[in-house]
């Protein structure tokens, strides 16, 4: 149907170049290519003991806080435990 154009946060999903800080950043500073700031800070998971499932509820609460419908924001959320982070967790 439609997705995002680039790559995506391994943790929630966000198209990273939405990112108003673009992106996370590692434990050495530099910007993280799998990350966004709203998730991974200085090489951690800014709230390391979420879920996935708690984060897909997290993502559609932003999703609907920006206006969303809630259908799209269950669609948009429903990959994130397919994401990096969440594999094998």
């Amino acid at each position: 149907m439609f997705g995002p154009k680039g790559p995506v946060c391994q943790s929630c999903g966000m198209p990273l170049r939405r990112d108003e800080r673009g992106g996370g950043t590692n434990a050495d500073g530099g910007r993280s290519t799998e990350y966004c700031s709203h998730c991974y800070r200085e090489g951690r998971f800014t709230e390391p003991s979420l879920t996935a499932p708690q984060m897909m509820v997290n993502v559609q609460g932003r999703l609907r806080d920006m206006h969303f419908p809630g259908f799209v924001a269950r669609y948009l959320s429903k990959n994130v435990p397919t994401l990096r982070r969440w594999q094998g967790a």
